[in-house]
């Protein structure tokens, strides 16, 4: 009726207008430790059913937390108010622990994929597109959501990709191979990232959080007019957080100043200034129930990169 339970209500409203709009292609960015805090199996799902055409997101999101559970390894309860001193030896995200070695066998494990491949540039997508088929054959806890992504052809930006545990895995490729080594291309990954938004009639976002996932999926918009192209606003946008604008940052701005800067449409938009891990589930759940992602063609925009 009021405060956060009206702009949760009105974000499902939207969320389920834009599984209902056939020509939508729908945006899910990921920032924050979301993923640790439980939610990677509702990314899986929306991924599962059908209910997100393509994913950007951080790379602790994708690598530290998805990639490292998939390989086995586990996020563990802990205490914000542990000393920090006796923990030094793990690794520990505000109330949540995970183990330090655990993670630098995962940092290996992504130099492992790295020597594997033509030594040449890729995209994030293009690489996590190899991890996936990695996790095909080799992962310990099944429909991760790398692997669930690459079974149904949706793929994964990571667009500060080095700022995770790839980062220093792809440090160690190259130094291992100094001459004939792999990396990445960021500018290319945005060209893919606007490729989509071009070949999308229409568009929505759905943004757990802010950060560089929301400012580079916005700005598909200016870079697809930059190129020539003519494209609309994001149609539909959601935005959970709990930033606050009022310090000027640009991660944390409302959807209505970024309609202001051409990228967001502000006919059907909404903040939700709440923590993510408490509303996302009602906002799934309620779209899932509902089934509008049972009339919707898979949009399959792995493929359009061959």
């Amino acid at each position: 009726m009021s405060f956060v339970s009206r702009e949760t209500a009105n974000a499902a409203n939207i969320y389920n207008e834009m599984l209902k709009d056939k020509e939508c292609t729908i945006f899910l960015t990921l920032a924050g430790s979301t993923s640790a805090a439980g939610c990677m199996n509702i990314y899986k799902d929306l991924v599962k059913y059908n209910m997100v055409d393509a994913i950007v997101a951080t790379g602790a999101s994708i690598i530290d937390m998805d990639f490292f559970e998939a390989l086995g390894f586990r996020h563990y309860q802990g205490s914000q108010f542990q000393d920090d001193t006796e923990l030094r030896k793990n690794y520990r995200i505000y109330d949540t622990y995970i183990d330090e070695d655990e993670l630098q066998f995962c940092d290996k494990k992504i130099c492992e994929i790295a020597d594997k491949l033509e030594p040449r540039s890729y995209t994030s997508r293009e690489f996590i597109q190899e991890m996936g088929k990695y996790l095909k054959k080799n992962s310990v806890k099944k429909d991760s959501l790398i692997e669930t992504a690459y079974d149904n052809h949706v793929p994964i930006f990571c667009p500060a990709f080095t700022d995770s545990s790839a980062g220093f895995g792809l440090v160690i490729h190259q130094e291992k191979n100094p001459k004939k080594h792999m990396t990445i291309d960021s500018i290319r990954e945005f060209r893919e990232l606007t490729e989509i938004k071009i070949q999308s009639k229409g568009s929505g976002l759905f943004m757990i959080g802010g950060g560089v996932p929301k400012n580079f999926i916005q700005d598909t918009v200016i870079c697809a007019e930059l190129l020539g192209k003519e494209v609309d606003m994001h149609k539909y946008a959601i935005q959970i957080t709990v930033a606050d604008s009022r310090d000027g940052a640009c991660s944390s701005s409302t959807l209505k100043e970024a309609s202001s800067w051409g990228k967001v449409d502000v006919t059907k938009e909404q903040m939700v200034f709440a923590e993510a891990t408490s509303v996302l589930p009602l906002i799934a759940s309620d779209a899932y129930h509902k089934a509008s992602w049972k009339n919707r063609d898979r949009k399959n925009f792995s493929k359009i990169f061959g």
